[in-house]
Formats: C-alpha cells, structure tokens, sequence
C-alpha cells in the first residue's frame, strides 16, 4: 500500500496485521451492523455552507472542554483491550495524544491501566463501568483520582453486551471449549508479527484496570463470563448520583441518545453527556450519534457539556458535528486503527489527518475559530 491519507487506509492495513478475532472485534457491531453503518452513513446528509470572500486565512484550532485546555476538539475514545492491538498500546496511544494537544480516555478494560499510562504520558482521562461491588468501585476511583485524572466517562449503554455475531463467531465472547481455544490459536499463529510484538512480549493478559477485581487468567473467554456477572446490569440516575458522591472531578455520561435520558444525567449531577450508541455496538436499531446531537444539545442547553461519538471519521465530520450542538467529539475506530497499524506513530498520523482537515474546513467554511462554529455554518 503507498502511504495512509485516511482512516480507511489505516483500516485496511490494521486488517492485515491484526488476527481476525481482534479485527473482527474493533470492526463489528450489534446483529445486522445497520447502527454501525448509519453511525458514519449519516454524517452524509450533513452539509457544510462553503464560503469565499471572507478573507479567512488562519484557523485557531484550540479548545477547552471540562476544563482541560485542548489543541483541537478531539479526544481518543475509551477502546476495551487496546492493549492486544499493538504492545502496550494504551501507553502508545496516549502518548500521541499527548503530543497532538489532546487526551484519551483510558477504557475500565484496558489492558494498561491508568496508573501506567499516566506514569508514561501524563493524566489522561478515565472510562467506567459500574461493578457490583462497589467497595471495588470506591477503591478504583480514589486510584483514579490520584493518577492526576480530572475527568470521568461512566458509560451506561452496556449494562447488557450487545448481539455482536462476528465477536460470537469467533469465540470470543465465553467460548471455553477445546475447539474454541484451537480455533484461536491458530488465528494468532497465522498473523506471526503480531504474535511475537504483542502476545509474547507486550503482556496483553493482565486486563489492567479490572486486574485487581478479576484474578483469573483464562483469557479473553473467561474475563468476558467474568465481567457479565460482574457488571450492573440495571442503572438509574441513582447511581449517577453516588458516582458523583465518590468521584470530586469532572463526570460526564456516556452512552446517551435519548433527550430525556440527558435532562435525567444532567439533573442527578453530570458535568456534560457523550452521545453515543457504543459504535454501534449494542441495540441494532438505534438511531446514530450524529442524528440523536441536535435533540439532545436542544433538551441540555447550556447546563451541561455536550460531546459525541459514533462515526467520526474525518475532520470534517468533527467541523459537523460542532455545527450541530457539540462542544468537542470522541474518535474511537479511527486512532485504533492507526495504532493496529502503525503503533505511536499511526496514533499520530490520524490525530495530524483530524487536524489538517478541520483547519481546510473551517477555512472553507470562511471560519477562523473553532469556538464560533455554529448552526450557521450548515447549508
């Protein structure tokens, strides 16, 4: 392949490195993927007023969200066991995002956990999954909270997993048999630099954040089992409010699509809300991120923060997302992709693709400042 110019560039040589189970994983969605596709399907009907005449020649890129100075509206998404697409690959990640300007959320399942990463790049930001125990959960967020965190994603869309058929085909997802263990290892052996960097000497197998809570070291199978019955499944805004008791940073809510689920967060003490529908990744029929921001920013107004997730490709579809109520966007598939690639400097590469492409649009879009990107920027 010549040189990557895009996510998609960077997806398809992720596909070649990558074992299928992994690639399966990051790519899949619930049953027939129609929510993963229209995620980026619907970004289409959105369009951008181009503008001349407007004497535009400089684009101030930087922002601020939570109270956290950024050199663009992105941050890297929280991405479960980034760890096994490339050695340490939490650590690479951030460390790119460190040096774009940006932040990552650091995924409850990792497999480098908050405290290595913020030792090797600095406080990142922090993704959590509500546990049963909650003598575990006060425990994890006071580490969190000494790590340098200040910000704290609590996704509510995954209390039950969704129907992803390609992780299910695989054996990923609580195949323990005979069978299901060959049939992994011989995706791995089939894809012998992988194997090497990151199953032999990357330690892909400790689960990082969720290592203190799960002490068994059966694999991908067994942490899943594990983590269905560790997991709360049922979730209300009561548990919004004890997380906002136990947690003194900024909490945003993640996984909202809903106008009235935002108004609930916001009311039980949500700094800000992440529309998303999980990548597609949990009700089939769902309507995307993009399409649920305008009714959601609309139903928030000015008490909380706004940000989205779900299809984010390109600058440009940030540019859109903005026009339509955002305060900033989460990319998840797309730094993945780069880091299954090309590790750090793939991280890198696609943050450089985000930010070279919002400075053409909003110059396009006779815009000089991303903070007055507004609804009238939309033809």
């Amino acid at each position: 392949m010549t040189r990557p110019v895009s996510v998609e560039d960077y997806r398809r040589l992720a596909r070649r490195r990558l074992p299928r189970l992994l690639s399966d994983y990051i790519e899949g969605g619930a049953l027939s993927e129609s929510a993963l596709n229209r995620n980026i399907d619907d970004f289409k009907d959105i369009h951008l007023r181009q503008r001349v005449l407007t004497g535009v020649e400089h684009v101030s890129l930087k922002t601020n969200i939570l109270g956290v100075d950024l050199a663009m509206p992105v941050v890297l998404a929280p991405i479960g066991l980034t760890g096994m697409f490339a050695r340490r690959g939490e650590v690479q990640a951030a460390r790119a995002a460190k040096a774009a300007g940006i932040t990552m959320f650091n995924s409850s399942m990792a497999i480098c956990d908050i405290r290595e990463v913020s030792k090797a790049a600095g406080p990142v930001w922090y993704q959590l999954y509500l546990m049963r125990d909650r003598l575990h959960m006060k425990a994890l967020l006071e580490r969190v909270w000494a790590t340098g965190c200040t910000v704290l994603a609590f996704t509510v869309d995954v209390g039950v997993p969704g129907e992803r058929q390609r992780e299910h085909r695989r054996g990923m997802t609580g195949d323990l048999s005979f069978g299901g263990q060959v049939m992994r290892a011989l995706d791995g052996l089939s894809h012998p630099q992988w194997l090497w960097d990151v199953y032999l000497h990357g330690r892909p197998h400790s689960f990082g954040n969720m290592a203190e809570a799960f002490d068994n070291d059966g694999g991908f199978a067994a942490f899943w089992t594990w983590a269905r019955g560790a997991m709360q499944v049922a979730m209300t805004p009561d548990d919004i409010a004890w997380i906002r008791e136990n947690w003194p940073g900024k909490l945003v809510i993640k996984g909202i699509i809903d106008p009235e689920d935002a108004r609930r967060a916001v009311d039980a003490g949500a700094d800000g809300v992440v529309v998303s529908n999980h990548g597609g990744r949990q009700l089939d029929s769902a309507i995307s991120g993009i399409k649920a921001l305008p009714a959601v920013a609309e139903a928030i107004g000015d008490r909380a923060t706004v940000l989205m997730d779900g299809g984010v490709r390109t600058g440009e579809d940030v540019v859109r997302a903005l026009a339509l109520g955002a305060k900033g966007c989460l990319i998840g598939r797309a730094w993945v992709y780069g880091l299954a690639a090309r590790g750090e400097p793939g991280v890198a590469h696609v943050l450089e693709l985000f930010r070279k492409q919002m400075v053409t649009t909003l110059t396009l879009s006779g815009c000089d400042d991303v903070n007055k990107i507004s609804r009238d920027m939309l033809a």
